[in-house]
Parts: structure tokens; C-alpha cells; sequence
């Protein structure tokens, strides 16, 4: 099954899930528009933008971002920060052997990059992000302080998506040791848990962005690759589950 941004603007996703062990677990409809419609009505009006947003990326839409934008740049969140956060039973792991995934928690700052929403669609946007992020609530949609570009820059705000700290999903701060486990061994509907790291790091890379906790976790999930050569094969996507072309993935 490929997941496309055609597939999240006609809710595939959602009924593709219905399947699985987690369906229990997803919002109804009727809460996902309403958690949508709330975060819409508390739009921050910045004249500087003219109408459009920002959207925050620290995860996977810093390279897979599946909105419509006109501008992307680096970006500063201020209380918060980054972290394997967020156990993942669908796209990076399964029911059994969850993986691991980027949330946003409290504290510190977080870099990673910004996307400017057209104003005339941001609804129809944010609609998709939502179909992509929120299917179980384990995130808070927020308005969060950003500074885009050069530290001195003036203070705006941009949507992001942070841990919700009461969902069942929510793994809290794991030593390295736990967290490289997971991301050496799990995998799932998008491909080992590892690989998420990996294009997570890439993508920052690519962008002139250093991520010390990312950059030391990859080098320990490289150190134990290195001192188990005889060890089993890195965990890959399970048989039954088809590899999108263009996966979704939390942010």
C-alpha cells in the first residue's frame, strides 16, 4: 500500500487502518475536524505574512513535507525540544516490536526547518497534515515561538506538532541504549526504524542543521552494527506490508 497525498485528501489512510490492531486507538472523524477546527480559529494573525502560516518540521516533513508551500527556512522552536518520543506500531514498527519516532517535548529549543501555507490554502493544508499526524491523537497540535533564519530575527509563531504526554504511545525519556534497540531492530508499513533516523539526520544535514542527540545515536546504532558482524540482518519492513513510494511518516 503507497501512501500519497492523494490517499491522506481522500482519508485511504484512516481506512486502511481500520484493520489493523490499532482502529481502537484512532480519533473519530468528528474529533479530528473538530481538534483541526479549533487550531484554525486560534491562527495567529502576523501582518508580516500576510495571511499565510508557518509549519514546523523536526522529523520526517523536513524531508517529506506533502504540503503545498512557498518557502521553506531554518527555523529556531524556543520550550521545546526533540527526541524519540513516540512508539511507533504502524509506519516504523509493528504491534509486537514497536519502533521509535521523533515528538516534540518540553524544554530546551529545537532546530529544524519552517514551511510558509499559502493563505488560501490552509485549510485544505492543514486538513491533509491532520490525516497524516493526528489519526490517534498522540501529538498536540500548537502555536509555538519560532525565530526563523538568524538568531537576532524577530519572534513569530508556527504550527507544530508536540507530544501529547497521556497517550498510551508516549515512550518519555529512554536511555540511548533503549532507543538504539528499538531503532536497530523495529520495523515497519515504511521500512526499518533506523532508516527514519537516518533521513531525519540527512535532511537536517542538508540544511546546515547539527543535531548532537541524533548524530550520537546514530554513531551507537553504527558502533553495535560494526561489533556484531555476525549478527542477524537488520530488521526490514514485514512481508505482508507493501513499501510506499512516498511514505507517511510522523513529523
Amino acid at each position: 500500500m503507497g501512501i500519497t497525498r492523494q490517499d491522506l485528501e481522500s482519508d485511504r489512510l484512516r481506512t486502511s487502518l481500520c484493520s489493523t490492531p490499532v482502529a481502537s486507538s484512532l480519533l473519530p472523524e468528528a474529533a479530528l475536524e473538530q481538534s483541526l477546527a479549533d487550531t484554525l480559529a486560534r491562527r495567529p494573525d502576523d501582518p508580516a505574512l500576510g495571511g499565510d502560516v508557518w509549519v514546523f518540521g523536526y522529523g520526517s516533513l523536513i524531508w517529506n513535507p506533502m504540503v503545498v508551500h512557498t518557502e521553506r527556512q531554518r527555523a529556531t522552536v524556543h520550550g521545546y525540544h526533540r527526541g524519540f518520543y513516540l512508539y511507533s506500531r504502524i509506519n516504523r514498527g509493528t504491534w509486537d516490536n514497536p519502533g521509535l519516532v521523533l515528538g516534540l517535548d518540553r524544554g530546551g529549543c529545537c532546530h529544524g526547518m519552517v514551511f510558509r501555507v499559502p493563505s488560501h490554502v490552509v485549510e485544505q493544508e492543514f486538513r491533509v497534515l491532520w490525516r497524516r499526524e493526528m489519526l490517534t491523537g498522540a501529538y498536540h497540535p500548537r502555536w509555538l515561538r519560532i525565530r526563523v533564519g538568524a538568531a537576532g530575527a524577530p519572534e513569530q509563531r508556527a504550527l507544530a506538532f508536540v507530544m501529547n504526554r497521556s497517550h498510551e504511545a508516549y515512550a518519555g525519556r529512554l536511555p540511548d541504549a533503549s532507543v538504539v534497540e528499538r531503532l536497530r531492530h523495529a520495523a515497519g508499513l515504511y521500512g526499518p526504524a533506523r532508516e527514519y533516523l537516518q533521513q531525519t539526520l540527512l535532511g537536517l544535514a542538508t540544511n546546515g542543521v547539527d543535531d548532537p542527540y541524533l548524530g550520537r545515536l546514530w554513531r551507537q546504532l553504527q558502533a553495535g552494527d560494526a561489533a556484531e558482524p555476525a549478527a542477524e540482518p537488520a530488521a526490514q519492513a514485514p512481508d505482508n506490508l507493501a513499501l510506499p513510494a512516498s511514505p507517511h511518516e510522523t513529523v
